[in-house]
């Protein structure tokens, strides 16, 4: 399944179409169980050694225990419960300049020493081929070290009832707010990550991920139309406690929308999701012209990821991933120039792996490299983008950025997206006041359906809710929206962007890349952001 298909379609059941992928079904209680931490430690000593022995000039151990429980239910109904376990060791080894890979379910040491001397026996068959010889940039051993996801409450130890319950109330308090069908879903992930190298580091993680998605339909009876709205929460590498739904975390946005920061209240934003379900079916069709645009960040964060996340992986730049998710128009010349304005002076965009609370913080990556944060688009001009460690010599870099991800034990670690964020502006700035300066505007919230071309160059966006903006207020409620965009034309139209206190970020659980195909969790931040002069088309519009 595509990368595209996971963002066009509902998130909530795509995630259950790929959760019998995850591993193999296992009873709750064994999701709070853990390998010894001395086990893998002499496991992957025994694969270092078997490798070194062989002739590896390097080789790394990943122990991998991937651990994950979903939930789904509709209206009075619990329609699933799935726990699953893969556990294994992937090895990577360098022999004669080349990469070598294997893996193993066997955690004896005789099977991963078998694993070890197989990456090498491949990374010496393919060094036949070998055109020039890997390049790694350094890395210092950090010895032994652990990182955790900060968490107040392990969302795999809550109990499944308790879990469920949640669930069934949300559905009911969208029925009686007028919702003709609605689901709901938890899906909870655990990565238990163990990295060791020849550079002398053993790095133990845990890290925690959760998404509460749901949809909610409305249907107009008489006419057969129906209007949906999903949730305007965010996946978050957090515990339990992200659905808390505390009152600080709560923005009151135009329109009546709420925003939420860093915990989510389900329940209101259901009921809010099935009025707003029954407003948008009676809710005019946009006229199509220009159109000053005020997006929120539940709807930014898909423009962020498609406009600026994926053109600006190197891999895709250099080529790599042409024949699977395509290339970038941001190409090394531009990046040489030091000049190229990718956007407006206002935008400043920043790739972070440290981001508390976001789907992509690690401590370290999965090449050892410790997690940081830097620029891409600085004041507008294009300064970076995101490498790996036989990457980093491309651009005269002498480390890593810390971008390097495996989606398994059993998948070969590459350059994946770090979360990728707008920063805030600096003026003091509310949603609220930016509408106020806006003539004739569209005010967008939450993420739809898109279409973006192979080099991240000529997209359209659509949206969940749509305001129209008169005069500098929100004069109601409009449907059919999509905005067309070239991606360095409308960024370079962003004209204000809201400060701190907007700032929230958004994610998706499953962005797809690679061959055989990976998928990674990201997060991306941002405050509302104005963009003006877009070009605004009806969806509804028949053209026979």
């Amino acid at each position: 399944m595509q990368r595209r298909d996971f963002l066009k379609a509902s998130g909530a059941s795509l995630g259950l179409l790929l959760a019998p992928a995850f591993g193999r079904a296992i009873a709750a209680e064994e999701l709070l169980t853990r390998i010894d931490a001395g086990l893998k430690k002499r496991l992957a000593d025994t694969a270092m050694t078997a490798a070194k022995a062989d002739g590896a000039s390097y080789c790394d151990v990943r122990i991998g225990r991937y651990l994950r429980q979903f939930l789904r239910t509709r209206e009075d109904k619990v329609e699933g419960v799935v726990n699953t376990e893969s556990t294994g060791v992937g090895i990577r080894t360098i022999a004669n300049g080349t990469w070598g890979f294997a893996a193993t379910s066997d955690l004896s040491n005789e099977g991963v020493a078998r694993a070890a001397r197989q990456a090498v026996q491949i990374a010496k068959a393919n060094s036949k081929l070998t055109v020039e010889p890997v390049q790694l940039a350094p890395v210092k051993g950090v010895g032994e070290v652990s990182w955790a996801t900060p968490s107040v409450r392990n969302a795999l130890e809550v109990p499944i009832k308790e879990k469920i319950e949640r669930l069934l109330e949300v559905n009911a308090a969208a029925m009686k707010a007028g919702a003709s069908f609605v689901n709901s879903n938890l899906f909870q992930i655990n990565e238990q990550k163990y990295f060791a190298s020849t550079d002398g580091s053993w790095i133990d993680q845990d890290i925690h991920r959760i998404w509460a998605p749901f949809q909610v339909t409305a249907v107009d009876k008489a006419s057969g139309k129906f209007r949906r709205r999903g949730e305007l929460g965010a996946p978050m590498g957090m515990g339990y406690e992200y659905l808390d739904g505390r009152k600080e975390d709560k923005l009151a946005l135009p329109g009546g929308v709420t925003g939420y920061i860093n915990s989510y209240d389900m329940l209101e934003d259901v009921v809010a999701a099935a009025r707003q379900a029954q407003e948008k079916l009676k809710a005019p069709s946009v006229k199509p012209g220009k159109y000053d645009l005020v997006l929120d960040p539940s709807h930014l964060l898909l423009t962020i990821h498609e406009s600026i996340g994926h053109p600006l992986e190197l891999d895709r730049v250099l080529g790599y991933e042409a024949n699977y998710a395509g290339t970038s128009f941001a190409t090394l010349d531009k990046w040489k120039a030091k000049d190229y304005r990718y956007a407006s002076d206002k935008v400043t965009v920043v790739a972070d792996r440290t981001q508390k609370h976001s789907l992509g913080a690690v401590g370290y990556d999965d090449e050892g490299v410790k997690a940081q944060r830097w620029d891409l688009i600085k004041d507008g001009i294009l300064v970076n983008y995101q490498v790996i460690r036989d990457q980093a010599h491309i651009l005269g870099l002498d480390h890593s950025q810390g971008c390097c991800y495996a989606d398994s034990w059993s998948s070969v670690q590459f350059q994946r997206m770090a979360n990728v964020s707008l920063e805030p502006g600096k003026q003091k700035l509310s949603p609220a006041d930016m509408v106020k300066d806006v003539e004739n505007g569209i005010y967008i919230v939450g993420r739809g359906s898109y279409s973006i071309d192979q080099q991240r160059y000529n997209a359209q966006f659509g949206g969940q809710l749509f305001y129209e903006i008169k005069q500098g207020k929100i004069t109601g409620m409009i449907e059919d929206v999509a905005y067309q965009m070239r991606t360095p034309e409308f960024w370079n139209a962003c004209s204000a962007i809201c400060d701190e206190r907007d700032y929230r970020i958004g994610g998706t659980f499953f962005d797809g890349k690679g061959q055989p195909g990976q998928v990674s969790a990201v997060s991306h931040g941002a405050s509302t952001a104005r963009f003006d002069g877009i070009n605004v088309i009806n969806t509804a519009r028949s053209l026979g």
